[in-house]
Formats: C-alpha cells, structure tokens, sequence
C-alpha cells in the first residue's frame, strides 16, 4: 500500500468497528517503513501511525494499529532486526483500537505493555462512543498495558530516554506523547491529524480546549529540527506544520465560541462555515461541521444541537 493513500483510507479505517474486518477483495496487509533518525523508523499501515526503535536493547513500538494488520508488522519489523526479536515494549498514545489493536498479539510474545492508567481503564470497560455511532466492548485481558502511569514516565531504551507525557482531556482523557530526546524526535499520537481537523472523542473525556493545551505544550518543547510523528498523516510533521495546526485550532475554535456567546446556534454557526481560509482543512473523516460539533461540546454550557 503506497502511504500516500493512507490519509484516504483514514475516514473508512476510524469509522468502522475498531476489529476492523479485511475483506477478500482488498490487498492483504502491508507496511510502509521508513527511516526516521538513529534507531528509529515510522511504520504505516491502515491505523495510527507506529514508531519502532530498533536498536541493541531490542524493539520498541509507540502504538501498533489494528489487530488485522500485526502480522504485517511483524513481516516489517524482519527486515530491520537481524535476529529477528520481537518488541520487547509497546507503548500506547491512548486507547482507540487503531492504536491498540494489536496489543494482544505482540503481549503474547512478551511485549509489555505501557500506557496512562485511563487507557487500561477504558480498554477494560464498555466504551459508548456517541460520537461515532458505536459501542466497543472490552478487550481482552492479554491486550490490556501492564504497566501504568498518571503524569509521566521515562523509558531507557537504545541509548534514548523516551520521555512520555501525558496530557488531561485532549483527544482523550488519556493521551500521551512520545519523546525520544537524543534523536529529537516526538510521536504525538492523535494531538495531530496533520492538515486536517481532528477527532476529539468527547466521550473519552476529550475536549478541543484541553486538546490546543496539549498541542501548546508540545509546541513548547520541540525545535525546528524536531521530526513530529503525527497519529494520522501520510507525512511526518515540522514544528512549523505543528505551529500552523495549532493556529487553526485556536482561531476555529475562537470563531466558534464567539458566535455561540453572542447567542447564535450551533445550527447557524454551522451553516455559515469557519470561513474560506480553513476549507482546505475539510479533508479528513471529520468535516468542519463535526469540528464544529466539538468545540460546541467542549464549552460548559453549550452542546451542539
């Protein structure tokens, strides 16, 4: 599968149950990996995308797709360790099945399982995602983190220390980044969707202004020679891309409030549009009528109607 026609498959992916099925007419599953900086390699399939550090300590995943496609990444991972070990660590950016899925397949080959205590929480219940339309159940025990943590957590692995650190109601209510500092480069799970409007799972404990929080804290901590490793995004990002993402963030969703303030419905907000300079934005599963939705939802005193 060429990754550039990954941000197409993107809509059809999120908005089909997380076990996504692969019917027999489509291609089976592939991996597009490339190298990002030292030890580090961006791995693409259908889901989140994944960072593998491949070193002498061993494997580490940041995320790990769909369930469907573990093998594929497996096939991926071959080509790129000699002895052919399997990870020894996966770390979660949050619970949504495009980036959990494949938990259970590497657990039972000894990978442990990392990821902020509301991910084990909500992949241990039933999951009403209003949003989407959907219900997801539990997963099993095997595919759950074994290792939690709240604020942050420090990972010593292939000569870098993978700060991970999490961030309240954003995309989720468990949300974590991936900083690996000697190579400079941040995976930020769903914080971005490059270039276009993002999913906030409302019903996850997500909310558009803890979400643009997190996105400027990220910002904070990169440079202009940081790789930014996007959850959605057939290319990786710079802190200019990141810097410009945030800006529709804030202006989109300070359009919004504004309006909403002055006594306008959801309705009308959304009839009038956020306005030619964010209709290239249009382009993801989430149009700018659901971007609007979100930041409704996500002021105290509004919901979308």
């Amino acid at each position: 599968m060429n990754r550039f026609v990954l941000p197409l498959l993107l809509s059809a992916c999120l908005l089909a149950p997380f076990e996504l099925a692969i019917s027999a007419e489509e291609d089976p599953p592939q991996v597009v990996v490339t190298h990002l900086r030292g030890p580090l390699h961006l791995l693409q399939g259908r889901g989140g995308n994944v960072v593998a550090s491949v070193g002498r300590d061993g494997v580490l995943l940041v995320d790990d797709d769909y369930a469907q496609y573990a093998p594929a990444y497996r096939d991926a991972l071959l080509g790129l360790v000699d002895s052919g070990l399997e990870p020894a660590f996966v770390l979660n950016t949050h619970w949504h099945g495009d980036h959990t899925g494949s938990n259970a397949f590497w657990a039972e080959r000894g990978a442990v399982v990392m990821a902020h205590s509301n991910v084990r929480q909500r992949m241990s219940t039933r999951q009403e995602m209003k949003a989407m339309g959907r219900v997801v159940e539990p997963s099993p025990r095997v595919a759950l983190p074994v290792v939690t943590f709240g604020d942050s957590q420090v990972v010593h692995f292939n000569d870098d220390d993978i700060e991970v650190q999490h961030y309240p109601r954003g995309h989720t209510d468990g949300d974590s980044v991936a900083f690996f500092s000697r190579e400079n480069v941040l995976h930020v799970g769903d914080l971005l969707f490059k270039d276009a409007f993002p999913f906030v799972d409302i019903g996850s404990g997500g909310n558009v202004f803890g979400y643009i929080a997190a996105v400027e804290a990220c910002l904070a901590r990169v440079d202009d020679n940081t790789i930014i490793v996007p959850g959605h995004g057939a290319t990786v990002a710079t802190r200019a891309d990141l810097a410009h993402y945030h800006r529709m963030l804030t202006e989109t969703s300070a359009l919004v409030q504004s309006a909403l303030e002055r006594g306008e419905t959801v309705d009308a907000v959304t009839a009038r549009g956020l306005g030619a300079q964010w209709e290239s934005w249009d382009r993801g599963f989430i149009d700018e009528a659901r971007w609007i939705s979100f930041i409704a939802a996500s002021l105290p005193s509004t919901r979308p109607e």
